[in-house]
């Protein structure tokens, strides 16, 4: 199936009606790890609208991108409990680890980086979750090991992963 294919199968799964524009929106970013523009230009053209609109969704929520994401993605928690308990320590250790700072997609696609404000899990602290499973009180010497076993593991959203619950592991 190609890649238009697949923009028109997410796309005629919900009537023409703008209500529906986030849940598209979010389907094609589950579908493809992020929103590609022929995919806002493709919905703009079934609902009828602006793609300025769409767009403005798009880069409104965290969740939605414009940019590829990585097979794999990391979100090192920075709120207080993970920062007082050494976020940043894990965000330099994944920067020399596989170089990348926060926002960022490794060149080969393997790995993005996000920095998000509280992941909700503060008795953990701090944490890093990859593909949706938590790793708790981490070291930023875990960190290395921890990347390399997930380098080999199908990735949590994809297709082959099943639909298992995140697990919380002790890094």
């Amino acid at each position: 199936m190609t890649r238009t294919e697949q923009i028109d199968e997410v796309i005629r799964a919900y009537p023409k009606d703008q209500r529906f524009a986030l849940a598209v929106l979010q389907d094609l970013q589950h579908a493809f790890n992020y929103i590609p523009e022929e995919g806002l230009d493709a919905l703009a053209d079934y609902l009828g609208c602006p793609v300025a609109q769409l767009y403005a969704m798009a880069t409104f929520y965290k969740a939605l991108s414009l940019k590829p994401k990585g097979k794999h993605i990391i979100k090192c928690c920075d709120g207080t409990a993970c920062h007082l308990r050494g976020s940043t320590n894990l965000v330099n250790a994944v920067e020399r680890a596989i170089g990348l700072k926060p926002g960022e997609t490794a060149e080969d696609g393997e790995f993005s980086l996000e920095l998000v404000n509280c992941m909700g899990a503060c008795a953990l602290a701090p944490i890093l979750v990859v593909d949706g499973t938590i790793h708790s009180k981490v070291t930023a010497e875990q960190v290395p090991g921890l990347l390399e076993s997930h380098r080999s593991q199908t990735p949590a959203g994809s297709a082959d992963a099943g639909a298992a619950a995140p697990a919380a592991k002790e890094a």
